[in-house]
């Protein structure tokens, strides 16, 4: 689990990935997601909604060291624009910030704060759209070929002769994420965990078709993207 939190937030001290830190990616997603919900929760005894929203989406920024939020910018910058596939690559290894990246940034921003302003606090349903979201990374890195000759995300790439893993535990946190948010909205919370598993999915398949695989930005944009699409569908007027 530790090496999990090393890769996903900006906790668990120094730990290198490995392929068996998968299996807790679902259960660090569920953790953050409670804890951003109940960030949420308690602002919101203090603040009207649209500031408690802002300061849910400050937490989460924080809990995760602005990680992911880093990825889906780089990821922005290499995917989006008209390059060439290593081009592509190098763009998204450049830690400068282009117009697609901060463009994209900041339309994510404001759907996740907008979305959290029009939605009651329930933290289980945060819950539940984390925990997806990080169970669709899980299933890319065991699933999806690595698109770079060396890097960070590499290292949960089995040995050469290993078994990749069937992916049950990236199975079981879908589920288990549906049920959370079954139980936090119901049938509307289901769709949201569908809606988020399907938009990161999509991200992860773009990626692949312009990169030949996925990168540790992929994965970090493609649960940015599926939490966002996630709350929107959740904020809709069911």
């Amino acid at each position: 689990m530790r090496r999990a939190l090393a890769f996903l937030t900006p906790l668990g001290g120094a730990a290198a990935p490995s392929p068996s830190a998968l299996s807790w990616f679902p259960v660090v997603g569920a953790a953050l997601g409670l804890a951003v919900g109940a960030v949420w929760w308690g602002a919101s005894e203090l603040w009207p909604p649209v500031v408690a929203a802002a300061v849910a989406v400050a937490a989460d920024l924080a809990l995760t060291g602005m990680l992911h939020l880093d990825g889906l910018v780089d990821s922005a910058d290499g995917l989006l624009a008209p390059l060439e596939r290593e081009r592509r690559l190098e763009v998204m290894a450049d830690p400068r910030a282009g117009a697609f990246g901060v463009g994209t940034a900041t339309a994510v921003l404001l759907l996740r704060w907008s979305a959290l302003a029009a939605l009651r606090p329930r933290p289980l349903l945060v819950a539940a759209l984390w925990c997806g979201s990080r169970s669709v990374m899980a299933a890319a890195a065991r699933s999806v070929p690595y698109a770079r000759p060396g890097g960070l995300a590499a290292a949960f790439l089995p040995e050469a002769g290993a078994r990749r893993g069937a992916g049950a535990p990236a199975a079981a946190g879908v589920v288990g994420a549906a049920a959370l948010a079954g139980v936090a909205t119901g049938a509307s919370g289901v769709a949201a965990v569908v809606a988020g598993g399907a938009a990161a999915v999509a991200v992860v398949a773009f990626a692949r078709r312009r990169l030949g695989g996925f990168t540790g930005d992929v994965l970090g944009a493609s649960g940015l993207i599926g939490e966002t699409a996630g709350l929107l569908v959740a904020a809709a007027r069911w």
